[in-house]
């Protein structure tokens, strides 16, 4: 049972976060809500009340059929076409992101929440007034229009032709590449102030002790694990594990991915040890900021490969890099879960300061150490961190720079 709710609870999380974060979920929500509100719009249109609102203003009234037919027609294929040029300007940008920074990048842009609630708007519009269409008929007691939800209409179309001037400056500001590598930053940054909470570096911890591995179930990339569930089974079963891969790492089936210091009989336990691990075919930078750190560096290296000969977009996103090094150096993640009783449960590992600057930064000094843009920004950047924070091993890579830059 532990095993089956394990599991349950693992793809409702799964199957939520892939909802909510397909580029079709807000679009379908707004358009829902777009088609209930008609529903409810065009119902007091015909009820008494709607009757004696417009008998009361004139100018509310329509008594031409076919002039209503005409305005719903009208808006509804003038925002079909706002809506196919809109996105097709979406696709551009798309594509030239991919092209020119890296394939990554395109999740910052598929799930902007902005394109979708515009997306969902022109498509909420195109459903009330296909919908508005079907109400009016022509019948012996005479003519049934919904003036009151057709004058709505036309508002409604006034405000989507506003926000398609907005979207035409959003796209245009949006595939800028500082823009783009300030959202990355962004998100790194909260995902880094939320792990990295102590003002210390806790003592390293080893696997001694630690001698039962339990087995990936499948290949993916390791995100993390979920505590509670964690701790429930540690507690019960009076477990301590050791977690010897960093977020961020792709494990194979098969692979010991946790270690536990008890021999663990039971294929229930062993599997509900499994499930509380994330396995995931994507990563991301909420779950590991330091997928945020390999993005910016990708950037870098994409901009300055001989294709696209950008240093200085390779530029700005060292200096990202570099801003969030300042908050990294003095600020730690944990790497031991306690339970409620303050036992030690969990103990996980988590890449030092070094790791994370070899490898991003490094790989940008391998591709741009010949180009002289990247290696004054590098010199400059690493002697204002250096007033911030001694190191031996970046002051002799300060060295090396200098001595490239002579």
């Amino acid at each position: 049972m532990q095993d089956i709710a394990g599991r349950l609870k693992f793809w409702i999380r799964y199957k939520y976060n892939r909802i909510v974060n397909s580029i079709a979920f807000y679009p379908a929500f707004i358009s829902l809500i777009f088609l209930i509100s008609s529903i409810l719009l065009i119902s007091f249109d015909f009820s008494d009340y709607g009757k004696q609102l417009k008998s009361r203003l004139p100018w509310l009234s329509l008594r031409d059929a076919s002039t209503a037919r005409n305005i719903i027609g009208v808006v509804a294929a003038g925002i079909l076409s706002l809506t196919v040029f809109s996105f097709s300007m979406v696709m551009i940008v798309l594509n030239q992101a991919a092209s020119q920074m890296s394939n990554r990048v395109l999740n910052k842009l598929i799930g902007n929440r902005f394109q979708q609630v515009v997306l969902g708007i022109y498509i909420g519009t195109i459903v009330f007034a296909l919908f508005l269409l079907t109400t009016i008929r022509d019948i012996d007691e005479g003519v049934y229009i919904p003036a009151i939800s057709t004058y709505l209409l036309i508002v409604v179309a006034i405000f989507d032709i506003f926000v398609f001037i907005y979207f035409l400056h959003y796209i245009t500001q949006s595939v800028k590449y500082e823009v783009i590598i300030h959202r990355i930053y962004t998100e790194t940054h909260n995902s880094l102030m939320h792990r990295c909470k102590l003002d210390h570096e806790p003592e390293k911890i080893s696997d001694n002790g630690f001698d039962y591995s339990i087995e990936a179930p499948r290949g993916g990339v390791y995100e993390g694990f979920d505590i509670e569930a964690l701790l429930k089974i540690c507690k019960e079963e009076d477990f301590k594990v050791y977690i010897p891969n960093i977020s961020g790492t792709y494990v194979l089936k098969g692979i010991p991915i946790i270690k536990v210091n008890k021999p663990v009989n039971k294929k229930e336990t062993v599997q509900a040890l499994q499930s509380a691990l994330f396995l995931n075919q994507d990563e991301t930078i909420s779950n590991n900021f330091f997928y945020g750190f390999r993005q910016l560096t990708e950037i870098a290296v994409k901009a300055l490969s001989p294709g696209i000969n950008d240093p200085g977009t390779a530029s700005i996103a060292l200096r990202s890099l570099f801003r969030l090094f300042t908050h990294r150096v003095y600020l730690h993640p944990e790497n031991v879960v306690t339970d409620k009783n303050n036992i030690a449960r969990i103990y996980i590992t988590e890449p030092d300061f070094t790791t994370i600057f070899d490898a991003t930064v490094l790989p940008i000094w391998d591709y741009g150490k010949n180009d002289r843009i990247i290696r004054n920004e590098m010199s400059l950047l690493l002697k204002q961190f250096l007033q911030l924070y001694k190191n031996e091993y970046m002051e002799s890579f300060l060295k090396q720079v200098c001595k490239k830059t002579e």
